[in-house]
């Protein structure tokens, strides 16, 4: 079956690994305080009459080694990436950069201007060392919201719809889907990513998360452990770009790519707004009762990818 094969390479991804270290410190972290819930993209503090959205990533030395420019860039686009997925718009950056001397800095800031000028979203801080031995960065945002996307919120019985923007190419040899430096224009980046607030806002949508190094499968997992369901995705009804392969979509890390869920009744809505951004959305699956994740076959049988009730994945699933 193609799903048995699909799955086994998608559990094997670096990216998917990576999250299992989030359980580790959500144990020593404890209890998050009232109203705070850990395990969404973003931390959201109620503020007033919204939240206010606060978010942290980093970026592996092999990245910043091979591609130091766009790593810069992604310093500011996946934060962005983060607020949206959240329904929030975002403020401000802060950055923390190290480097073996301002050489090898320049090219990382250079990114991490370029994206912040295209998304205006302003660096008004951070924390700098050009004499440590190799480079690494980590970017912090802040944004609000006045109606949240999360992840504690599909529920069973709600459609799952992925949402990409296809216009892009890939960083070969890494996994990384560039819709956002391969021609598109800094309003396009803007109004692509204010989609999701609209969303938020015109209560098409209560659940979110955008597409991470966990890859699809991955982050939809994320989604379904916070939210306490299980899930039944059908790979094939993926948007996908012409000529890639299955199994490197769902593992790739798209610059615009969120999963969400709404219900029936919204999902054409969903559909509309983000085709009305050029960018394609469908819905590929359904938010099930229970702890597993499964992977539709063309024939109807499934495959099981994951069952969060034998392993956690990020820890956070609802008490």
């Amino acid at each position: 079956m193609l799903t048995q094969s699909l799955a086994q390479s998608l559990r094997n991804l670096r990216g998917l690994a990576h999250k299992t270290d989030i359980a580790a410190v959500a144990r020593h972290l404890g209890k998050a305080p009232e109203g705070i819930r850990l395990g969404d993209d973003c931390a959201a503090i109620p503020d007033g009459d919204g939240f206010l959205l606060l978010a942290i990533e980093g970026f592996v030395p092999d990245f910043l080694k091979a591609e130091p420019w766009f790593a810069g860039w992604c310093g500011v686009m996946v934060n962005a990436s983060d607020i949206a997925a959240m329904g929030g718009r975002p403020i401000a950056v802060v950055d923390a950069l190290w480097s073996a001397g301002n050489a090898e800095a320049e090219p990382v800031l250079a990114g991490l201007k370029a994206a912040a000028d295209a998304y205006r979203i302003p660096v008004i801080g951070g924390h700098t060392n050009a004499r440590a031995s190799s480079a690494q960065l980590a970017v912090a945002i802040l944004g609000r919201a006045t109606k949240l996307l999360t992840s504690f919120d599909a529920k069973p019985g709600e459609v799952i719809l992925a949402a990409i923007d296809l216009r892009g190419a890939y960083h070969d040899p890494l996994p990384y889907w560039d819709a956002a430096t391969r021609g598109a224009d800094a309003e396009r980046l803007r109004g692509d990513l204010d989609t999701l607030a609209q969303i938020a806002e015109s209560g098409l949508s209560k659940a979110a998360k955008d597409i991470s190094m966990a890859g699809l499968v991955g982050t939809a997992l994320m989604l379904a452990e916070c939210s306490g369901i299980g899930m039944l995705i059908d790979p094939l009804a993926v948007p996908r770009p012409e000529g890639v392969a299955l199994d490197r979509w769902l593992s790739s890390f798209p610059s615009f790519g969120f999963i969400l869920t709404a219900t029936a009744d919204k999902v054409p809505g969903v559909i509309a707004a983000f085709a009305g951004r050029g960018i394609a959305c469908a819905a590929i699956g359904q938010c099930t009762p229970g702890t597993k994740l499964d992977l539709l076959n063309a024939d109807g049988t499934t495959e099981t990818f994951w069952d969060l009730a034998d392993a956690p994945l990020i820890g956070c699933a609802p008490i």
